[in-house]
């Protein structure tokens, strides 16, 4: 009987072959909702799609062990060398976030759907080379490891990230402390990452926030920055998106507005690329800027690899579009990497600084929020002591009203005028008008 991997490693499984889950279920024959549950485990697969399932998975494992063997097998690393691409250095990407669904192929799509398979192609077969770089200065190569200590070197991570950070609460390696591996990290990353985001957002103002913000918030979680693969990844996202978030929209435009090139090519290459959709310019610049792969590219930016190569497609068509002369990718990186070169070195506060500045922040925040909570607190309990618990009708006090008549019992006192009408009436009954005297005849 077929057997199956854990509901965890079926869904690592198909998200490892860039697959959705309506792309198995159209392999398989079943619905999408079916194919979660299967993943999910409430469900198994049975009979003939068990076997075509397995098999879809199968594909996988068996891809996979040749790579397990090779790195069982591989020898020590050696030294590294100054500028490594950041393409080794990536996350992966997230498991809820990685699987989008990609839109229906059609024949007026054909076309378009190969290139966009031979741009993935040629992404995966040539490898990426960083042309905005994240540092200035090289650095220095790391010493040879010893021979006795050559099975203790391969079990470390391979990438810098990981050799450079140590786990949470402890020193890294080389003795380095969480402060020590902040500082080292900022000084290779920020003066870089100030360029790209200049490059992103043709705003000098706002890119040296969008990096002060994302270190900022690096120290603030700086051990979920230490034990990720890829922290100048980390910190270019969250540099990213702070720039691109659209609270910066009503920004006031500067006194003073950032020159632009002053070489014609450079400047027609800069209005260009800010021309683009903003989804466009940061494919295109982690790309053909940073040096990341497709793949890698679709990690940082949330996106699945079709989508990711289909957008990296039209930014070049677009960008070549509005650029005076035709361009290929290689003389596109370079111009890139020379437009950012170009760009005026950023007046960045030391390492020491910035990590004040987000310690006094934080600290300011927390005793902001404390006060209000104490406020609230405070408040609340004032109001529960000193409000009454019952409802206590007054009594009204007794007063002297004047100007109202005071009744009497029976018929009104007569005036004197209606005393002297009585007495006339009943004095002289006969001497009234004839009409009122009886007629005797």
């Amino acid at each position: 009987m077929t057997e199956l991997p854990s509901p965890k490693e079926r869904r690592r499984l198909r998200e490892a072959k860039s697959l959705t889950e309506e792309q198995v279920a159209t392999a398989v024959g079943v619905t999408r909702a079916t194919v979660r549950s299967w993943e999910t485990g409430r469900t198994s697969p049975r009979g003939r799609r068990l076997e075509q399932y397995a098999k879809l998975l199968q594909a996988e494992v068996e891809a996979e062990e040749p790579q397990v063997k090779a790195v069982e097998t591989a020898p020590a690393p050696s030294p590294a060398r100054p500028h490594q691409s950041l393409s080794q250095h990536t996350r992966p990407r997230p498991a809820a976030k990685r699987a989008a669904k990609p839109p229906e192929t059609s024949p007026s799509r054909h076309a378009q759907h190969q290139q966009v398979v031979r741009v993935m192609a040629t992404a995966a077969a040539q490898p990426s080379k960083p042309v905005v770089r994240a540092s200035a200065a090289p650095q220095a190569p790391a010493p040879a490891p010893e021979p006795e200590r050559a099975e203790q070197v391969q079990q470390v991570p391979e990438t810098q990230a990981e050799a450079e950070q140590g786990p949470e609460g402890s020193d890294g390696p080389g003795g380095l402390t969480p402060a020590q591996a902040y500082d080292a990290l900022y000084a290779r990353t920020a003066p870089g990452l100030v360029r790209q985001t200049y490059l992103f957002t043709g705003r000098r103002r706002l890119a040296e926030d969008s990096v002060a913000h994302a270190f900022h918030l690096a120290w603030q979680r700086w051990p979920e920055v230490a034990t990720d693969r890829d922290p100048e990844g980390w910190v270019r996202a969250a540099a990213y998106e702070y720039a691109m978030s659209p609270w910066h929209r009503p920004r006031r435009a500067p006194r003073h507005p950032d020159q632009p090139p002053t070489d014609p090519e450079r400047r027609a290459l800069f209005d260009a690329l800010l021309g683009l959709p903003a989804v466009y310019r940061r494919t295109l610049l982690l790309c053909d800027g940073v040096g990341l792969g497709v793949a890698d590219t679709a990690a940082e930016t949330e996106a699945s690899t079709a989508a990711a190569a289909n957008r990296l497609l039209h930014a070049r068509a677009a960008l070549a579009e509005r650029l005076p002369e035709p361009v290929d990718e290689a003389e596109l990186r370079e111009r890139l990497g020379a437009l950012a070169e170009a760009d005026p070195a950023a007046k960045l506060p030391a390492a020491r600084t910035a990590r004040t500045g987000s310690e006094r922040k934080t600290q300011f925040w927390t005793r902001a929020s404390i006060g209000f909570v104490v406020t609230i607190t405070c408040a609340t309990i004032f109001t529960l002591a000193t409000a009454p618990t019952s409802y206590h009708k007054p009594t009204p006090t007794g007063a002297y009203v004047t100007g109202v008549p005071v009744p009497h019992g029976g018929p009104e006192r007569l005036t004197t005028a209606d005393k002297k009408l009585h007495e006339k009436l009943r004095d002289e009954p006969a001497n009234g008008p004839g009409h009122l005297v009886p007629d005797t005849r």
